[in-house]
């Protein structure tokens, strides 16, 4: 009884397989074609980590005007000025001096930044990249790490550990190439669709399309809170941490 009940399913699935191809064989190939619209030309950057030719420049070793503290001046809408410092083209972080954000608001991504943590004779390296401003990328010195997994460098913070710990060490320059797909909400302020993200670091792949539960809090678990496009956060932890070569690109 199982052979005949075999042979009608190996029956079944090649009589769909031909029907499928013999009414493939009546389509028109240019039925399925399309030509518009022609998606823009951009120039990749001549060595890996530079800018293609529709990235935005956040940093590039020169000024902050793209930035802005998150503090405001007490009694007041205006915000205090950036006190981050830059050191021979690198932008470090001035410990007590709060975090800063982009002036530009942003939804899905693709950004690369570059970091570099402090000794391990000084202090413990600890920052982190908030996609929109709520997400966070954790920035932490990773060899040896001495951190729970999900906290450690790699990880968005207390959710997803890291695939793998791609960290060289602390005084060297690492890479985060990020692709950030944000959250959906609809106009009453239910979810439609959750954050996904990807992130290489040093040409390591660590999160791979995770999916994200919501915000990533220190304590508690993690919720959506309806938001449109946000700034891009990095965060002052208390330890100087340096960065170089930030660009982002709108998806």
């Amino acid at each position: 009884m199982k052979k005949v009940k075999l042979i009608i399913i190996l029956c079944s699935c090649v009589t769909a397989f031909v029907a499928q191809n013999t009414q493939r064989e009546q389509w028109d190939p240019r039925s399925t074609e399309w030509y518009t619209p022609v998606p823009p030309k951009v120039q990749p950057g001549k060595l890996a980590g530079q800018p293609p030719s529709d990235a935005i420049i956040l940093f590039d070793g020169k000024d902050l005007s793209k930035w802005e503290s998150t503090r405001r001046v007490e009694g007041s809408n205006r915000r205090e000025p950036v006190q981050w410092k830059i050191v021979n083209g690198e932008l470090h972080i001035v410990p007590g001096t709060g975090d800063i954000r982009t002036k530009e608001y942003f939804g899905d991504c693709q950004l690369h930044i570059e970091f570099k943590l402090p000794p391990p004779d000084q202090e413990k390296g600890n920052s982190g990249v908030y996609l929109q401003s709520t997400y966070e990328l954790q920035i932490y010195e990773g060899e040896p790490n001495t951190l729970y997994v999900n906290g450690m460098i790699g990880s968005m913070y207390k959710q997803s550990a890291p695939l793998a710990n791609a960290y060289t060490k602390n005084g060297e320059w690492q890479v985060y190439d990020i692709f950030w797909k944000a959250p959906v909400f609809d106009g009453e302020g239910t979810l439609l669709s959750p954050a996904m993200i990807t992130v290489t670091l040093n040409s390591i792949v660590i999160q791979n399309n995770y999916i994200l539960k919501g915000d990533t809090p220190y304590r508690g678990l993690p919720a959506y809170t309806p938001h449109g496009r946000l700034p891009l956060l990095l965060q002052d932890h208390g330890s100087a941490v340096a960065f170089r070569n930030i660009w982002i690109r709108h998806l």
